[in-house]
């Protein structure tokens, strides 16, 4: 009986279960989450590889039987494409006027709407209703408001003295971007304003109350309490909303086109165009390449700096 006892320990193990058992025992939770992991792989990873591929390949739509393999003959042409430097310098000034005006507005609205007020709720709706409309109509609507023809904006804006006259700036070279940086800062205002009203509402009003009896001012309250613990909210919302408005060519493609003479033109229309315009996949993929190489390099720099951030605090 105890030889008996001791081979069958021996099969099944101290808890009595076969090899096989505890294989499937331990497999368990990633059996629950393999047809998540499969639709990410089908949705993302796989369109993925394929456009990755698209930029060592000669694909284009007017050349049905290319199609073959070019290595780094895309890459090269990008290096000496003026259309592509010129879109990269225009697709930094556009997010980081974007980002910065994003969230410093929606900083302000979400302290603003994290005191009680009578009608704050109404407040909180009106604030949040431009992430409800979709891009493309906003970027129609605004593009109609800055048409002197049928908008108000150019008359205003010449009335306030900023413009000679009531002109539609979206044909003027040297302000057309401003017209969709405008568009793309009442779009995503209430991004900033949800997640960082949000991070307020986390404060506990202790902390608050204690710096009161103590004669800190407002301000001093602001930098020394509010800023240390909006700060990790803070990191990832312009980390991700920078990642967003590089990548956003929603509003440009349809108040601009990348005019005029491409001085709105970003890399995410410049894509667009080569694309869908030109026909040329292969090429669009190779900027697609670039401009992905370019985000994680700056997703990395901003990870690294927050770290270093934490470690040092």
């Amino acid at each position: 009986m105890t030889s008996t006892t001791a081979a069958s320990a021996r099969t099944h193990g101290p808890t009595g279960r076969s090899p096989m058992q505890r294989f499937l025992h331990r497999a368990e939770p990633y059996l629950y989450s393999a047809p998540a992991l499969v639709l990410i792989l089908a949705v993302m990873l796989v369109p993925l590889a394929i456009g990755i591929s698209y930029a060592f390949r000669d694909i284009r739509l007017l050349n049905p039987f290319g199609g073959g393999y070019v290595g780094l003959k895309h890459f090269q042409t990008l290096m000496s494409d003026r259309n592509f430097w010129t879109a990269l310098n225009n697709t930094v000034f556009w997010t980081a006027s974007s980002v910065f005006f994003q969230f410093t507005l929606g900083l302000i609205l979400a302290l603003l709407l994290n005191r009680p007020f009578r009608g704050r709720g109404i407040a909180q709706a009106l604030v949040f209703l431009p992430w409800a409309v979709p891009t493309f109509l906003s970027g129609l609507n605004w593009a109609w408001m800055f048409n002197p023809v049928v908008g108000p904006l150019p008359h205003w804006l010449a009335a306030l003295g900023i413009l000679e006259a009531p002109t539609n700036i979206l044909a003027d070279p040297d302000l057309a971007m401003w017209g969709p940086i405008i568009a793309n800062i009442w779009w995503g205002i209430p991004f900033f304003a949800i997640t960082l009203l949000a991070a307020l509402q986390a404060i506990p009003k202790d902390i608050y109350e204690a710096a009161s009896i103590d004669g800190a001012s407002a301000f001093r309250q602001f930098t020394s309490i509010t800023v240390p613990f909006l700060a990790p909210t803070m990191a990832i919302t312009i980390l991700l909303r920078t990642v967003w408005v590089a990548n956003f060519a929603d509003l440009i493609v349809v108040m601009t086109g990348g005019g005029p003479a491409d001085r709105t033109q970003i890399v995410a229309s410049y894509i667009f165009t080569t694309a869908f315009r030109k026909l040329d996949f292969g090429y669009a993929s190779a900027i697609s390449m670039v401009l992905l190489g370019l985000l994680l390099v700056y997703s990395l720099l901003i990870i690294g700096l927050r770290q270093a951030m934490l470690s040092r605090g």
